[in-house]
């Protein structure tokens, strides 16, 4: 679940987010031209390969990592979801599927991290 988590995090980022009426433009992750939103993006597709990086270790310090990693892709993806979206100047942006998506990814993400598919060495009898 993680692994699909982090490809509909990065296609998410090429997909419309918001659509800007006044100024007819269409924001997505990675393109925010006429705004000042920056990239946002770039910093879920980080924390994404971050995430995935740790996913793969089997570690637990690799795991307990990859919890402060998702918080704050889930902090990032709330920040972006009401920042981009938010009313400014009397008009609001239409949202689209790109910005909802990012949200769920992040979801999927956390959820994925809390429940991690690894084995503990087993218990020596003394």
């Amino acid at each position: 679940m993680g692994i699909l988590a982090v490809l509909l995090q990065v296609a998410a980022a090429f997909l419309p987010w918001v659509y800007i009426e006044s100024k007819e433009l269409i924001l997505t992750g990675l393109d925010t031209t006429g705004t000042n939103y920056g990239k946002p993006s770039y910093l879920h597709i980080l924390f994404a390969a971050f995430f995935l990086l740790f996913t793969l270790i089997p570690r637990l310090w690799a795991k307990r990592v990859n919890l402060l990693v998702v918080a704050l892709n889930l902090a990032w993806a709330l920040r972006n979801f009401f920042m981009v979206s938010s009313c400014q100047g009397g008009e609001c942006p239409v949202k689209k599927a790109g910005l909802f998506l990012s949200l769920l990814a992040s979801v999927l993400m956390l959820l994925s991290a809390l429940f991690p598919d690894m084995r503990l060495p087993a218990e020596k009898k003394d």
